[in-house]
């Protein structure tokens, strides 16, 4: 039978690295604690430094201010694409009314 796969909530993620980072815990203290492996507190604790250090992970953000800015990225690529299809659009359009005029 397949081991079935635990997932956590990133505040869950951010509150685990916080323990080793913040609150002095080692890596195994930590594990043994929370009952999770130690490469995932590793993992995380990795992440929240990067993310700590300013740069947006790939992976789903760990701390608010780097989850707002996932959403927002998103939200400028969506815009950007939006953008692209209407400019194709106008152009399409533009072409066809000179087709009709000559």
């Amino acid at each position: 039978m397949a081991k079935q796969r635990r997932t956590f909530s990133t505040e869950f993620k951010h509150e685990a690295a916080s323990l080793v980072l913040d609150q002095g815990y080692s890596f195994t203290e930590a594990c043994q604690s929370l009952g999770v492996g130690e490469t995932a507190i590793r993992r995380w604790v990795d992440q929240l430094k990067v993310e700590r250090g300013g740069i947006t992970p790939k992976a789903k953000a760990l701390t608010s201010e780097q989850q707002r800015i996932q959403e927002l990225e998103a939200r400028v690529s969506r815009l950007e694409r939006e953008k692209a299809i209407l400019k194709k659009a106008t152009a399409l359009l533009m072409s066809d009314e000179l087709e009709r005029t000559r």
